[in-house]
């Protein structure tokens, strides 16, 4: 430590004023210095060190029930891409049936055009329930694939179109 001392006279002057200070204060005043330095340093200490590893501590059980039912999700939607995947083709008869069928329960709400392997459903206030089951619905009775959504969200729910492409049969 001398040897930083003698290397920098800066530092040396530093340090002969700063004991020159603290010799001239009376030990009231020292122990009141003492005092304040000790509660500076507790402050640190709590506030770059407990603190963050508190409140790692307190979010870690939520940040992983988040991720584990995340998880739980991306599993079921993988099972359910298999599924599908190895599920025998739907014929384009078949899946404009079962289109239609979708379509029928949303009533008055959505209608369908058919042309070729395409389907085009138009949507007025269909509620979001009433939404999921009609892509439900395609996805697994007409394993139809989403090509192009425009949809708006209004007050009394969902409006615009979902176009479709029907598979191409067994």
């Amino acid at each position: 430590m001398n040897t930083v001392a003698a290397s920098s006279p800066g530092l040396a002057t530093l340090r002969q004023q700063s004991r020159t200070w603290w010799q001239a204060r009376t030990p009231r005043e020292r122990q009141a210095v003492a005092v304040v330095g000790a509660v500076i340093a507790l402050f640190l200490i709590w506030s770059l060190l407990v603190q963050p590893a508190l409140r790692t501590v307190r979010e870690a059980p939520a940040q992983l029930d988040r991720l584990d039912a995340q998880a739980q999700q991306m599993q079921r939607v993988a099972t359910e891409s298999t599924a599908l995947r190895g599920a025998p083709r739907v014929g384009p008869t078949q899946a404009q049936q079962a289109l239609r069928a979708a379509t029928d329960r949303l009533g008055d709400r959505g209608k369908l055009l058919l042309q070729g392997d395409r389907a085009t459903l138009t949507l007025t206030n269909a509620t979001p329930e009433a939404l999921r089951a009609w892509l439900n619905e395609a996805r697994s009775g007409a394993r139809a694939r989403p090509l192009e959504a425009q949809l708006q969200r209004g007050p009394g729910g969902y409006s615009g179109t979902i176009a479709v492409a029907l598979g191409s049969g067994a």
